[in-house]
C-alpha cells in the first residue's frame, strides 16, 4: 500500500553535515523507489532552490542562516528554523493527504510533533543519537541539558521511535525511560557506487602514498566521539614498527584544529595530512585505496563509515563499542577496546603488515556489507509506519540517575 510521507530533517542533501543527512536521503529515496510519495522538509542555504525534484521525490528547503556557533545562538536558531519548517509543512501538506510524519533527532522535533497534530497523522521519530551518549551521561549543566530535555520529551511525545542498532535500543530505553520493546530496530543501509576508474584509482593513490607505503584512512565528522584523538596518538608506534605509512583525515568538524595541533605535536605531519569535508563519490575512491580505514569511535550508535568502507572491499580496525560491535564481525574485521591507542596500535600493525590478511578481511567486508540495502530500510521503516509501537514509559530515566 502507497503511503504519503512527510519527512522532517534538519540536513539533506547538498547541504550534509554527517551520517545524519545522508541516511534521510538514502531512506527517502528508497521510499519513493518503492511506491511512496515524500515530501521532504529540510533547511537550505542561499542560492539552492527552494522546491525541486530530486530522487523521485519533492523536497522543500526553507530559508535558514548559517548555523552559529555560539551554543545559545544554536538553540535560537533551532527554534527560528522549526517555526518556518510547521510554516512550509502546513502549507504543503493537507490531512487527507499525510498518512505519517516522520522526523529525524530533536532538531526537528518541535515541528515534526506539531505538523502532526495539524495534520491528524502518527509522529514517528528516528533517533540517531543522544546527547547522553555524545556526553558520557553528562547532561546536568547547560546546553547539554536542553538538548538531552528536547531529546526526553522527542521520545516520548512520538507514537514510534525508530533507531539503528540493538546498542540504541538499549541506551534510549535506559537514558528516556521507555519500555525497549516499544522501540524498532531498523539498521542503516549501505548505498554501493560503481567504482572509479582503475587509471583514476591509481592516480588517486599516488598522490597520498607511496607504491612501498601503506594508507591509513580516517573518516568522518571531526567531534571528540569520533575519537580521532585516539588513532593519532596510536600512530607513531605504527610507523615505527611498519615502517613507511602515510594517512589521510577525510571529514571536517569542530575539533579539526584540535586534532592538528597534536598531530604536529606527535610529529605526524610528515606522515598524513588533513583534506577537509570530501564528497560521498571521492570519498568512496578514497576508500578503495586505503589499506585499511579506522574507526575508533568513543561513542557509536551505529557505524556508518565502517559500513561505507567495508563496501568499498576496504579492511576496517573500529572500536568494539555501540553499533560497531554489531556491524563488523570478527570474520570481517578488527575490533579494539575503544580509548585504547596500544591496542589499536597493535591491530594497525597486524593488518599493515599482512598482505594476506588485508586481502581476506576486505573480501570479507564486502560480502557482509552487501546484507545492509536501503530497500531492506524502507521495507521495514514503511512497516512501522503501518503499526508504529507507541512508546511506554517506565518511569526510570537515566539522566536524572547521573
Amino acid at each position: 500500500m502507497a503511503r504519503r510521507v512527510l519527512l522532517l530533517s534538519w540536513e539533506y542533501p547538498p547541504v550534509v553535515a554527517g551520517g545524519l543527512g545522508r541516511h534521510v536521503c538514502a531512506l527517502a529515496e528508497a521510499l519513493a523507489a518503492a511506491g511512496d510519495t515524500v515530501d521532504v522538509v529540510t533547511r537550505g542555504r542561499d542560492g539552492d532552490p527552494p522546491s525541486e525534484i530530486r530522487g523521485g521525490l519533492r523536497v522543500h528547503r526553507v530559508a535558514a542562516p548559517p548555523m552559529p556557533h555560539d551554543l545559545d545562538a544554536f538553540l535560537a536558531w533551532v527554534d527560528a528554523l522549526n517555526a518556518r519548517m510547521v510554516a512550509a509543512g502546513a502549507v504543503l501538506a493537507r490531512p487527507e493527504a499525510t498518512d505519517v510524519v516522520h522526523g529525524h533527532d530533536w532538531l526537528v522535533a518541535a515541528a515534526a510533533a506539531a505538523l502532526a497534530d495539524r495534520l491528524r497523522a502518527p509522529y514517528l521519530t528516528t533517533i540517531h543519537a543522544t546527547e547522553f551518549g555524545r556526553h558520557d551521561g553528562r547532561v546536568t549543566q547547560h546546553p547539554q541539558a536542553h538538548v538531552h530535555a528536547a531529546e526526553t520529551w522527542m521520545a516520548r511525545r512520538a507514537d514510534g521511535v525508530i533507531v539503528c542498532s540493538d546498542y540504541m535500543r538499549d541506551q534510549v530505553a535506559e537514558v528516556f525511560g521507555l519500555d525497549g520493546d516499544a522501540v524498532t530496530v531498523i539498521p542503516n543501509g549501505v548505498t554501493r557506487r560503481p567504482p572509479a576508474p582503475a587509471r583514476a584509482l591509481a592516480a588517486l593513490r599516488a598522490v597520498h602514498a607511496a607504491p612501498d607505503e601503506r594508507l591509513v584512512l580516517l573518516s568522518g565528522r571531526l567531534v571528540h566521539e569520533k575519537g580521532f584523538q585516539v588513532a593519532l596518538t596510536a600512530l607513531p608506534a605504527v610507523v615505527r614498527r611498519v615502517g613507511r605509512v602515510r594517512f589521510v583525515v577525510a571529514g571536517a568538524g569542530p575539533h579539526e584544529a584540535e586534532l592538528r595541533a597534536q598531530a604536529g605535536a606527535l610529529g605526524l605531519d610528515a606522515h598524513g595530512e588533513f583534506l577537509g569535508w570530501v564528497g560521498d563519490e571521492d570519498l568512496d575512491a578514497l576508500y578503495r585505496v586505503a589499506d585499511v580505514c579506522v574507526v575508533p569511535s568513543l561513542y557509536e550508535p551505529f557505524g556508518l563509515v565502517a559500513l561505507e568502507a567495508m563496501a568499498a572491499g576496504c579492511p576496517c580496525v573500529v572500536a568494539d563499542t555501540g553499533g560497531l560491535r554489531e556491524i563488523v564481525p570478527d570474520d570481517a574485521g578488527v575490533r579494539v577496546r575503544p580509548r585504547d591507542p596500544r591496542a589499536l596500535a597493535e591491530a594497525l600493525t597486524l593488518v599493515l603488515g599482512n598482505p594476506a590478511v588485508r586481502l581476506r578481511l576486505g573480501a570479507a567486508a564486502q560480502a557482509h556489507a552487501r546484507t545492509f540495502a536501503w530497500a531492506d530500510v524502507a521495507r521495514r521503516t514503511g512497516a512501522a509506519y503501518d503499526a508504529p509501537a507507541r512508546p511506554r514509559a517506565t518511569g526510570r530515566q537515566a539522566g536524572a540517575r547521573r
